[in-house]
């Protein structure tokens, strides 16, 4: 069975919490992401900002003073390296998430997206054809 190790993307855009939060916006349009886990600065998890967070910046006044703490997303669902695939494809699906972080002791180790898992899925179709 495959494993979260096996397709993970290891070089993550990371933002801190008191990164301005039209920094954050910067990262996910310069990237071309949809969201960017918030770390601290051992790399631990602490949140995650996603596209859906910073369009609450539309309807905020003061908002261009703000910090990515102010709009992240503090729960965050994670899973580790040894997860395996199904079970992350389980949570991207049944909770409408577009990534989810990969923890080793707590610390960001990687990401996986849902365009990982279908470029995943056709090279392993491709290699059994």
């Amino acid at each position: 069975m495959f494993e979260a190790s096996s397709i993970l993307t290891r070089d993550v855009v990371t933002v801190r919490e008191d990164t301005p939060i039209l920094e954050a916006v910067r990262v996910l349009a310069e990237n071309d992401i949809t969201g960017v886990p918030v770390v601290s600065d051992d790399m631990t998890l602490v949140g995650i900002i996603s596209e859906k967070d910073v369009l609450r910046l539309l309807y905020e006044e003061g908002a261009k003073n703000a910090v990515v703490r102010d709009y992240m997303t503090h729960n965050v669902v994670s899973f580790s390296e040894d997860t395996p695939l199904y079970d992350i494809c389980e949570s991207l699906i049944n909770n409408g998430f577009r990534r989810i972080p990969i923890l080793r002791d707590g610390k960001i180790a990687g990401i996986i997206s849902r365009s990982d898992i279908i470029k995943f899925i056709l090279k392993v179709r491709a290699s059994t054809h």
